[in-house]
């Protein structure tokens, strides 16, 4: 490829951030107000998923869950969850580019307004504050690819084996 087609393909990609909303949100506190008579050693469980979908041409959808559970000993003390959405314009990204731009570029955008959603929500119920750490969107979108592959695999040998 010339070093021209190079410049008008590259030209031709783009990602536009077009809007950032929130799609769901939900905080439950369900044994409130006993629960604060109790020493306050919490224990979370947190869990990320994204998800895309195209809604038009080149404008994607992506919606990021952040769902935050805490137990005090057996008992729940919160369960908090957001669906950050986003509207992307993603044009010229084809394949693993496109799968790299909805499952790492995106969630990497939405995730801090998640996290305040979260953060928020957590101190309106009178828990102590919580501050998510930063994700690294590129390691997990990499584990899922590895995952695929030894799914793939798998099938493969089974299908193999099947066949002999």
């Amino acid at each position: 490829m010339t070093e021209a087609a190079q410049q008008n393909e590259q030209a031709q990609q783009s990602l536009t951030l077009i809007r950032v909303y929130l799609k769901d949100v939900s905080f439950e506190a369900p044994n409130l107000p006993e629960l604060f008579q109790q020493n306050f050693e919490p224990k979370y469980s947190i869990s990320l998923t994204s998800k895309a979908r195209i809604i038009e041409g080149d404008i994607h959808e992506v919606i990021l869950t952040v769902n935050v559970e805490c137990k005090i000993g057996d008992t729940v003390a919160f369960i908090c969850e957001a669906h950050q959405g986003g509207l992307f314009e993603i044009a010229g990204l084809e394949g693993f580019n496109l799968r790299h731009a909805v499952s790492s570029y995106a969630p990497n955008i939405l995730f801090p307004y998640a996290r305040s959603t979260i953060a928020g929500l957590i101190g309106q119920g009178g828990f102590p504050a919580l501050h998510l750490n930063p994700v690294n969107f590129d390691a997990l979108l990499a584990m899922q690819l590895q995952k695929e592959a030894e799914q793939a695999k798998a099938n493969g040998s089974a299908e193999t084996a099947t066949v002999q």
